[in-house]
């Protein structure tokens, strides 16, 4: 994003948030009854092409249902859950409800930069602490008109940045021979833009890489047509592709690669193959894609309010639904973990400038890592981990290999990268 976009949606922000914010500096915080629930909002893709970050959110709050209704303090914990729709409007507004008339004092957001950056503007306009997980760090920072070393007041996120995918894309295709020709796939939104931004995205790292960067621009999102990214990437011979996508539109792309005779030897889509619903609605065919794992059970992480290990948390997953375990449980998992943390070190629960030093005095282990604010030398980021892997196929069952890993973690390769 340029300084005048981000300035633009700054005063935007201030035309617009402003009636959000009048009553909210009127009247807001007002005191609750001795014993109320401390009111927590969580802002999350429910509905939509992002739905799949949510997926596990109902499994998640099960598993933290004692230490919500120990709370802190000697007040529960009440998680009000709003879904964005995987709409950044809907992000917003859902937000300002959650702030101006169910008067949390926390808010929580997960599901991408088209859900995390709006919350964290909502939050910031009307000065109300907030947690988000899953979104990169450039695009909260840079995207948002800050900058690595200036930060903000109110909000803070607890994520990987581009440089860390980045790592882990690199590190799988070591392992394959190719031409070195990558087609890049990103669309026209928020992550696209991060992704392909000039700076520090990808198409001066792949090149820095010796990579030869084949970037047909940024499409609209859920496209129906890829056809002329397909012919851009066969006429230079592309024999990777990469990019972040929703399910929706990576699934028409890729059926469109197969018809039109597109064969990469390396396909490496970030977003929409976290989870094996996208890969079993493509079919066979799918086996052997590959993408960014940022959580995974071998993680050697425990939870600090429940105790459990990332391997029981996964393995209680499959014994409640019958499934493999996925990725965003782990997301969502850390996200309740570092809100309940928060409290629980932040007095009377209430308090906002309690709950600002309570974030920033961090220092919790989650099943997705340490969150660690005072450390990082990126303001309002705390940085978590992150590996790369394949999907396989066997017996009908679909799995996911570590098969990168450039993280200072101490996990082994489950299984090295193989062409498509």
């Amino acid at each position: 994003m340029t300084t005048s976009t981000a300035l633009g949606r700054r005063r935007f922000l201030a035309g617009t948030g402003a009636l959000l914010a009048a009553p909210a500096l009127l009247g807001r915080r007002a005191a609750r009854a001795a014993g109320a629930p401390i009111r927590v909002g969580l802002v999350t893709p429910r509905t939509g092409p992002l739905a799949f970050f949510a997926e596990p959110l109902g499994f998640v709050l099960d598993q933290f249902a004692p230490a919500l209704a120990e709370g802190a303090n000697g007040r529960g914990i009440e998680i009000i859950v709003k879904d964005s729709q995987s709409s950044t409007a809907r992000a917003a507004e859902v937000t300002a409800e959650l702030i101006l008339a169910d008067e949390v004092a926390l808010v929580l957001s997960a599901g991408g930069p088209d859900t995390v950056i709006p919350v964290a503007d909502q939050c910031e306009l009307n000065e109300v602490p907030s947690l988000s997980t899953a979104c990169p760090w450039q695009p909260f920072v840079m995207g948002r008109g800050a900058s690595p070393d200036q930060g903000f007041g109110f909000t803070y996120l607890f994520a990987f940045g581009l440089e860390d995918v980045i790592a882990a894309y690199l590190a799988l295709w070591k392992g394959v021979e190719t031409n070195r020709r990558v087609g890049l796939m990103l669309p026209n939104d928020a992550d696209g833009n991060a992704w392909g931004d000039a700076a520090f995205g990808f198409p001066a790292a792949l090149a820095a890489a010796g990579y030869a960067v084949v970037d047909p621009g940024r499409y609209t999102p859920m496209s129906d047509d890829f056809s002329a990214q397909i012919a851009a990437f066969r006429a230079a011979g592309v024999e990777i592709v990469m990019g972040t996508m929703v399910p929706p539109d990576f699934i028409g792309f890729w059926t469109q690669s197969l018809q039109q005779g597109l064969r990469p030897r390396i396909a490496t889509i970030g977003k929409s193959l976290l989870l094996p619903n996208v890969l079993e609605g493509i079919g066979p065919s799918a086996s052997g894609l590959s993408t960014e794992l940022a959580w995974h059970p071998a993680y050697p992480f425990a939870s600090a309010a429940t105790g459990a290990s990332a391997r029981a948390i996964a393995d209680g997953w499959t014994r409640a639904t019958g499934r493999p375990w996925i990725q965003t449980i782990g997301v969502n998992h850390a996200l309740i973990e570092l809100g309940i943390d928060v409290l629980r070190r932040a007095g009377a629960g209430d308090d906002r400038e309690a709950i600002l030093a309570a974030i920033r005095a961090t220092n919790c282990e989650t099943t997705l890592g340490r969150a660690n604010w005072a450390t990082s030398p990126i303001a309002n980021v705390a940085k978590s981990a992150m590996m790369g892997g394949q999907w396989h196929l066997a017996d009908g069952q679909w799995s996911l290999e570590i098969a990168a890993n450039p993280s200072d973690l101490a996990i082994p390769l489950t299984r090295p990268l193989t062409a498509l």
